[in-house]
């Protein structure tokens, strides 16, 4: 047995609780709808509102919607322009599902860890909509629900802000310690250490990984079968 396996089955043996990100560690949301597209849509909008002048040309062309979004309520905050921009992004995500990918591993996982009698919640930016619909569509609810925690009109909580996490940690009652978040960005390792939950990366290419490592994430795997190996006593 290898120390990273060694490792791997530390902190999954330790988890009582576990929150998953969506985007990413559940399923690839725009695998089929490209998020540049959709981050476009949002800046043309707003330039369809004479708000131009609102983004830089850098923002303008940013392939991140969530970008787009944080930046007009940074400058707007709180505002009906966040409001209905926010809605906007919902709209685009929810179309997205139909065409999102599993990730690998990630249905027989899940399962695998209600089966077992560990909870589970999701901790996201994206719209609790978006993720309700999505797991709707692979039976997946009852192993999450009602504990899903997403955007709200409250961009301020987005992660790398821990309000998602706590939240999921309080309606489990659940301590910090006891749980681990998934995730595969620098924002979801950065949520995790500020709720003082432990943190396994997920890093689909060594992109993925060189960021969530250069964030000071020390546990990364580059796919969900070998968490479900250990899960399942197999490694």
């Amino acid at each position: 047995m290898t120390a990273e396996t060694e490792n791997l089955r530390e902190v999954i043996k330790r988890a009582r609780v576990v929150l998953f990100d969506f985007d990413g560690p559940i399923c690839r949301l725009f695998a089929g709808h490209s998020a540049e597209d959709v981050a476009k849509d949002l800046v043309a909008w707003l330039e369809g509102q004479g708000l131009r002048g609102l983004l830089s040309e850098e923002e303008r062309v940013h392939p991140d919607p969530h970008v787009v979004l944080r930046v007009v309520n940074k400058r707007h905050p709180h505002s009906d322009l966040v409001v209905e921009l926010e809605e906007l992004l919902t709209q685009h995500e929810l179309k997205a599902v139909p065409s999102a990918w599993p990730t690998p591993f990630a249905d027989p996982l899940i399962r695998t860890w209600t089966a077992v009698g560990v909870r589970l919640a999701v901790a996201t930016n994206n719209s609790p909509r978006v993720v309700a619909r999505y797991l709707e569509s692979r039976d997946l609810t009852e192993c999450f629900a009602p504990n899903v925690y997403g955007r709200t009109r409250n961009l301020d909580h987005l992660k790398p802000d821990p309000h998602c996490l706590n939240r999921a940690l309080n309606a489990l009652g659940a301590s910090p310690s006891a749980a681990l978040m998934i995730g595969d960005t620098p924002s979801d390792f950065l949520a995790a250490q500020r709720a003082g939950v432990p943190f396994l990366g997920y890093a689909r290419n060594g992109d993925k990984e060189k960021l969530l490592r250069d964030a000071g994430a020390e546990d990364v795997v580059g796919s969900l079968e070998p968490v479900l190996q250990v899960l399942r006593g197999q490694a």
